[in-house]
């Protein structure tokens, strides 16, 4: 990109030449296997990520590597059990952030160095079984810059459970919540009926029999009489945790302006 913007100064290339390079950089091959959008986070401020289910573990090291190299950071996402315990083998002299729960991991060179902003997200999750995709959102949250606050089993089958938690999130002052909740999934719901903040509901895919594996929990927050909800699709941590840091920076930078 430098490279291309020093030519537009020198006046060896044209605007449209340089706009048109711009666009062709944003993009980077891996050996046939994949490509990159190595630009995204400059143009979108969302990091590119790499979707690991399904790919073999020579593509996936190749890929890795890659965007190592271009960016000095590799999130991977949808990890299987085997795909992890490798993937932490092979970059082992790298630094490699893995919550307890998520199979989603960060892969960064040691001298990298993340930019990090003023906004707060919130995140609420109805049982501990749902941790697996709190955690992810918190993830990626944390690693488009923002603060992230994770309070856990605050399920509606003991409402009482949910007071301490939600006056966290208002002493946090956070800028978005994100609720996961699987079963009948009613945590976002009675939430968003309690606060002005922003609300992304994740349907989970705990629970089991008739509307199992997050089918009701989707099908209720879609129905959800309190407004003010928006719904990702089930288990879908990473989608929440980039909607979620997007609004919450848009609020940081406003807050800073004033």
């Amino acid at each position: 990109m430098r490279e291309i913007l020093e030519k537009l100064s020198k006046g060896e290339i044209s605007v449209n030449e340089a706009e048109k390079a711009l666009k062709i950089n944003f993009v980077e091959s891996v050996s046939n296997v994949a490509k990159l959008d190595v630009g995204r986070e400059n143009r979108r401020k969302v990091p590119e990520m790499i979707f690991a289910e399904g790919k073999s573990h020579e593509d996936l090291e190749k890929i890795c590597k890659r965007m190592l190299e271009t960016m000095g950071r590799a999130i991977v996402t949808r990890l299987d059990e085997k795909q992890l315990e490798q993937i932490k083998r092979q970059f082992g002299e790298y630094e490699v952030q893995k919550l307890p729960h998520a199979m989603s991991i960060v892969i960064k060179k040691k001298n990298y160095r993340e930019l990090r902003g003023e906004g707060k997200v919130g995140i609420l999750t109805a049982g501990t079984v749902d941790l697996a995709v709190a955690e992810e959102a918190s993830m990626i949250a944390d690693a488009m810059g923002c603060e992230t606050y994770l309070e856990v089993d605050a399920g509606v089958a003991g409402i009482h459970r949910l007071v301490d938690p939600l006056k966290k999130m208002i002493e946090h002052d956070v800028d978005c919540l994100i609720v996961v909740a699987g079963r009948e999934g009613a945590l976002p719901t009675v939430v968003a009926g309690l606060v002005d903040i922003p609300l992304i509901a994740v349907p989970a895919s705990s629970g089991y029999g008739y509307g199992g594996r997050g089918q009701a929990a989707l099908m209720a927050m879609l129905q959800a009489c309190s407004l003010g909800i928006a719904v990702v699709n089930i288990d879908s941590g990473v989608a929440a945790g980039v909607i979620a840091a997007q609004i919450a920076n848009r609020v940081a930078n406003a807050r800073a302006r004033h």
